[in-house]
């Protein structure tokens, strides 16, 4: 499974790149707003910087509704970097959208999926990546999880190739649970996923290593009567 980092920060995403784990990054523009990025110039060059940093795959996302506006904007966008994979909405125009650049062999995340026929649309229209919002689900009261395995299921009987990237990740167990499900790729806060790094038999056992090795230097080092 893939390692996404869902977030315009850029120190977060360095860290991220030098744990070694990164293989991508998302963003919108609620979490450019976040990092204080506004004005149409100063986000190009934010994705661009964020290019910068990691190797992967970065997704960009489109700000109209509209197919024309869409297809203005992917045009911008692509031209930024080769890692940039346009954000397209799930909605009528951004199906149509998919559709028509990735026949123009311009790669696509379809965000804002919260149905398995949301998802079915979004891969038979050719999308490289699709987001289901997992955590979103959970906040209304419905299991984000049964989504997961819901589009597996439909992409792996059909043999579509659009890859399962989930999105509104929250904690460490929903990275377990949609790599348990075979989501392709999931994309999370950096504080989500190094807490995959936390357990307390860890601390204790490493505590208890250290304590054992300065017993037995200070026994070695302990001079002869």
């Amino acid at each position: 499974m893939k390692f996404f980092i869902d977030t315009a920060n850029l120190g977060h995403i360095r860290e991220a790149h030098e744990l070694g784990i990164l293989d991508g990054v998302t963003t919108n523009p609620s979490l450019m707003a976040k990092e204080g990025i506004s004005g149409h110039e100063n986000v190009i060059r934010h994705y661009k910087a964020i290019c910068d940093i990691t190797d992967g795959d970065v997704s960009a996302e489109v700000i109209s509704t509209t197919f024309e506006g869409m297809l203005q904007e992917a045009e911008e966008l692509v031209k930024i970097d080769e890692q940039i994979v346009v954000k397209i909405p799930m909605i009528k125009d951004g199906v149509k959208a998919i559709k028509y650049l990735s026949g123009q062999g311009v790669r696509t995340n379809c965000t804002l999926v919260f149905s398995p026929g949301q998802a079915l649309l979004a891969a038979k229209a050719g999308a490289t990546y699709v987001s289901p919002f997992i955590g979103r689900l959970d906040d209304v009261s419905t299991d984000g999880m049964v989504l997961i395995d819901d589009i597996r299921l439909i992409y792996d009987n059909y043999d579509f190739k659009t890859q399962i990237l989930a999105a509104s990740v929250r904690h460490p167990m929903h990275i377990i649970a949609c790599a348990k499900s075979g989501a392709d790729v999931v994309t999370s806060s950096l504080s989500a996923i190094t807490a995959l790094l936390k357990h307390p038999l860890t601390d204790i056992g490493l505590a208890q290593f250290l304590a054992d090795y300065e017993r037995a230097a200070a026994t070695t080092n302990k001079p002869n009567a």
